[in-house]
């Protein structure tokens, strides 16, 4: 079974300089990625909704549905300014609110709003099937050796920087 990777090494064999099996690894992840990043769109794209709005929506799904700007903006490595403006869009499409603390009023919490959660949930669903379509592809003994595998390349990628 060939696949794009294969015709890239093809084109590439003896015109640089890599060890063909380390390329072949990269690459298909690369590649993998892309395919997930054109499922991550096309999912959010059905339901009418920005990737920065998703974003936004997600870390506060996953921080309770309750957050404060700042929160926010670190989870989502933004600035002070940068994050005031995605939550006034947000905001004003009915997503999410913004409540000033009872206990500090300088404090204001963003909530998420049964709105924005269904419209989350509805993205979340279609990712999810697509992304299941492609792992199960491969058998669950698969799916468990290459997830194992793959842990063992980030676990060093992430302790050898």
């Amino acid at each position: 079974m060939e696949d794009s990777v294969d015709r890239h090494l093809a084109r590439w064999r003896g015109k640089a300089p890599f060890d063909e099996r380390v390329e072949a690894i990269v690459t298909r992840l690369q590649f993998l990625v892309k395919h997930i990043a054109h499922t991550k769109e096309a999912a959010l794209s059905e339901v009418g909704m920005q990737d920065f709005e998703f974003e936004t929506l997600h870390r506060l799904v996953a921080r309770g549905g309750v957050a404060t700007p700042s929160e926010l903006a670190a989870d989502l490595l933004l600035s002070p300014a940068g994050m005031t403006g995605r939550l006034d869009t947000l905001e004003r499409s009915a997503l999410v609110r913004r409540v000033r603390s009872t206990e500090d009023r300088r404090r204001v919490d963003v909530e998420l709003t049964s709105k924005g959660h269904d419209l989350w949930m509805e993205a979340m669903t279609i990712r999810a099937e697509v992304e299941a379509s492609m792992v199960n592809a491969l058998s669950a003994e698969d799916q468990a050796h290459l997830d194992g595998l793959l842990k063992k390349l980030l676990h060093n990628a992430e302790t050898t920087r």
